[in-house]
């Protein structure tokens, strides 16, 4: 899904019969010429960006939009595209403008005699939140997941857990510090069991606040004041019920209060996490 100018990359891409993306004039050349080289059928979709900045040709510039469609006789356009920028909130001026200027650059196609078989804007947030943008096509990535800033309104449920078992139990006093940075004093006697997952596994990570505008500042201070107030634990679940992670988590290592409980070693434990965040060399299991 990301346009490229970089022969070896589309050369990789054409061989593996893979659908590739064009999105300027550069990566439409380079797909030209490896069309005179190769016997494989090649297959595109176009990217137009419509004010999100990052690939596909502009979509105010349309002359040059038909010019690069017309000159790629010889491969397969299967479809064409943009993304929104803002498809979050609901009824946003900017998210219909976005679907406005992609509607008017299929409509140009056409008047051109460019008919395109597949059109699609929407990703996750716009799926759930414009039904009527969905056109014939939409691209689902958190959605599939279940893990969708928007209204859930459509049944979807989160996908993926990590799973590790139980390596060690150990009961300590009142007053006890657990973890790094001496973060968590326990009250009272206290049962802990020890599981060996962290951060470097891709638990209770997130991107790092990449947003400078004084409301963005404004809304996330908002949400950190709502998560302080809720007094909100990490969870994990052992034998169906819900046990608190105590102290921080560590990098391959956290410590889980389960007093009173008849937990033991080596029972399952599983932990809600983000799937993309998950550390490539564990293992997949899908049921």
């Amino acid at each position: 899904m990301s346009s490229t100018s970089i022969k070896k990359d589309l050369e990789l891409l054409i061989e593996n019969n893979i659908i590739i993306t064009i999105g300027s004039k550069e990566s439409a050349n380079v797909v030209k010429e490896l069309s005179t080289k190769t016997n494989k059928k090649i297959r595109a979709h176009i990217k137009i960006d419509t004010g999100f900045g990052r690939y596909g040709f502009l979509y105010s510039d349309v002359k040059e939009i038909v010019d690069n469609i017309k000159s790629l006789s010889n491969i397969s356009i299967e479809g064409i595209y943009s993304h929104f920028s803002l498809a979050y909130y609901k009824n946003d001026k900017w998210t219909i403008e976005q679907f406005n200027r992609f509607l008017s650059v299929i409509e140009t196609l056409k008047l051109n005699d460019i008919n395109i078989e597949t059109y699609h804007i929407c990703n996750s947030p716009a799926f759930l939140n414009y039904s009527k943008m969905h056109l014939n096509g939409a691209r689902i990535g958190s959605a599939f997941l279940g893990r969708v800033h928007s209204e859930n309104n459509v049944g979807l449920k989160k996908i993926g857990q990590l799973k590790t078992n139980i390596t060690e139990i150990k009961t300590v006093p009142k007053g006890y510090n657990i973890g790094y940075l001496n973060s968590y004093k326990t009250k009272k006697e206290t049962k802990i069991a020890i599981i060996q997952v962290g951060y470097m596994d891709g638990y209770n990570i997130s991107q790092k606040e990449d947003m400078f505008r004084f409301v963005d500042k404004l809304r996330e201070l908002s949400h950190s004041i709502k998560s302080f107030l809720k007094k909100t634990n990490l969870k994990v679940t052992i034998n169906d019920k819900k046990y608190n992670i105590i102290g921080k988590v560590g990098m391959y290592h956290m410590a889980i209060d389960i007093t009173n409980s008849n937990i033991k070693i080596n029972d399952l434990v599983y932990l809600d996490v983000n799937p993309l965040h998950v550390d490539g060399n564990i293992r997949r299991e899908y049921v």
